[in-house]
């Protein structure tokens, strides 16, 4: 493995970061918000889930009678 010295290293790094695509503000409100919705969605999911579940497991044991 070849080793470069610091400067071009650093010359290369700030090429690199260059070609990157960076989100406007607009898309990163919009893909933080939609995150925090499908959270939401996720955990109101898995609430109901789990009630269900709980409920049948009661009823099946006798003790939701």
């Amino acid at each position: 493995m070849a080793k470069s010295n610091p400067g071009q290293f650093v010359r290369e790094v700030r090429q690199e970061v260059s070609k990157v695509t960076w989100p406007t503000r607009k898309e990163t409100m919009i893909t933080t918000l939609m995150v925090f919705i499908m959270a939401l969605l996720a955990a109101l999911f898995f609430f109901f889930a789990d009630q269900i579940l709980s409920w049948v497991v009661r009823l099946i044991i006798g003790l939701g009678a």
